[in-house]
């Protein structure tokens, strides 16, 4: 059985403890926290909520340690940090940081004689590797990646701190016209107001100004400034009762061809009920081969490129070979 520790537990952290209850050969062994341990119930009997200062010991009895912070400060520190002490798995989501983060985290692992697998889940992730299939087998060619429809957690948040804001969910959309022109084959070129939409439900506070805050929203740059976007004021039933799921999903299309007149179109696409849980499900899969990694000798970071396939599934060789190839 692999010991799985799990280093935070919000929405991430619980939908890695749901995968780990659906892989036989993993085993939850404790939940850390930075929080007070004896106000939190996990939903996992029998295991323990601990104190992310028992961690810092270095000698808690886990194989790969999971760390569900954010990428924005947890990441950074808390990876290079718990690498130089256990296996770890990261989901570091910041694309244009990751050669930084990834070198931090291979000193320590290296120097610690352990794995560090960062920036797993869909994406970077999953897309991530469909992303390099395609352009390993049609060099000549040109990849599109489409989010949606789904909530952007990042983006609900940076509408929840607008003044007179109480809550909010923001919903990704590709434009289905660039979609279409995109499977076609047709390589077209596409600015970020062609390629999605943006669609806010808000719940504001009673006598709220209305227009300054949609304002605000489609004004806000990095955010929504370079997207069309809606803006609707709901009540906090309503949220509660039609928003409060976290669906995502997307597809990545790769158009690219091997001779005059002859065309491709590679297509992997996700839909999502719950983007946490899916996420959980490729942290447990990449930590599974952590573990055969480092238990075979080798250390530093990696990233999903890195990992044999075979590495992240809990059947044989002889069952992949029999049933999957």
């Amino acid at each position: 059985m692999i010991k799985i520790g799990i280093l935070g537990y919000g929405n991430l952290g619980r939908g890695v403890e749901a995968a780990v209850k659906k892989n036989d050969d993993m085993e939850l062994v404790a939940v850390y926290t930075r929080r007070d341990p004896g106000s939190m119930k996990i939903n996992t009997e029998g295991v323990p909520v601990k104190s992310v200062a028992e961690l810092d010991t270095g000698k808690e009895d886990i194989d790969v340690l999971v760390i569900c912070g954010g990428s924005a400060t947890d990441l950074p520190e808390m990876t290079p940090k718990y690498a130089a002490m256990y296996n770890v798995i990261d989901s570091f989501d910041t694309h244009a940081r990751i050669p930084e983060h990834f070198a931090n985290v291979d000193a320590a692992a290296k120097k610690a004689g352990k794995i560090g697998i960062i920036s797993c889940g869909w994406d970077p992730g999953m897309f991530s590797i469909s992303r390099l299939y395609a352009t390993a087998v049609l060099p000549d060619g040109k990849d599109y990646t489409f989010w949606g429809k789904g909530v952007s957690q990042g983006h609900s948040d940076a509408v929840r701190r607008i003044e007179g804001v109480l809550d909010c969910r923001q919903y990704t959309i590709p434009v289905p016209q660039a979609l279409d022109k995109v499977r076609s084959g047709a390589d077209p070129t596409l600015t970020t107001r062609e390629k999605h939409t943006r669609e806010c439900f808000v719940v504001a506070e009673d006598g709220a100004d209305l227009a300054r805050i949609e304002n605000e929203i489609k004004t806000m740059p990095n955010y929504f400034a370079d997207y069309d976007t809606t803006v609707h004021f709901i009540s906090a039933e309503e949220m509660k009762q039609n928003h409060s799921g976290l669906p995502h999903g997307g597809s990545v299309i790769y158009s690219g061809s091997t001779s005059e007149g002859n065309k491709h179109v590679i297509e992997y696409s996700l839909k999502l009920d719950s983007n946490p849980e899916f996420t959980g499900s490729v942290l447990i899969a990449c930590a599974r081969a952590a573990q055969r990694l480092n238990s075979e000798g080798a250390s530093g970071a990696k990233t999903i490129f890195d990992l044999p396939p075979a590495y992240l599934s809990a059947k044989s060789g002889e069952e992949l070979r029999a049933h999957l190839l």
